[in-house]
């Protein structure tokens, strides 16, 4: 089982490979690609740092308590019909992304994330949308 916080939801669909340090890539990595090829992996929803913000580098500002992380998180839950401590798979979540989240919604929710200027959130969206899951990491 992952532990996973709502705009981490969003940032598995548009992870390519990238990251803030090897060992936050490597972690990343390891939690995209077993949701990817077993969709029915646990995932607990939390409030705050998960198990992605467990490798952020103590090298950089860590924002993974900042408080406009968390209101991106709460709406992000919201829009998909989740509640914190809620316990379900990786596919229940595609499912609720497939029928909830479009394109668009990344901008609105993820605005001042330094990511967003790759698009690949918009396109992972898409891809969700589109029924093809995850995509493969090429290490």
């Amino acid at each position: 089982m992952f532990r996973l916080r709502g705009h981490h939801l969003l940032c598995l669909l548009g992870y390519r490979g990238m990251g803030y340090s090897q060992p936050y890539v490597e972690n990343m990595t390891r939690i995209h690609q077993t949701l990817r090829t077993t969709p029915d992996t646990e995932v607990l929803l939390v409030a705050g740092a998960d198990d992605l913000c467990d490798k952020f580098p103590i090298s950089q500002t860590y924002h993974c308590d900042d408080v406009n992380i968390h209101v991106r998180d709460a709406a992000i839950l919201a829009k998909l019909q989740l509640e914190i401590g809620q316990q379900l798979t990786w596919a229940a979540i595609q499912n609720r992304i497939q029928g909830d989240i479009v394109p668009k919604d990344v901008a609105n929710f993820c605005s001042t994330c330094t990511w967003r200027s790759y698009g690949v959130c918009e396109e992972g969206v898409e891809e969700i949308r589109a029924g093809k899951g995850l995509r493969v990491i090429e290490r």
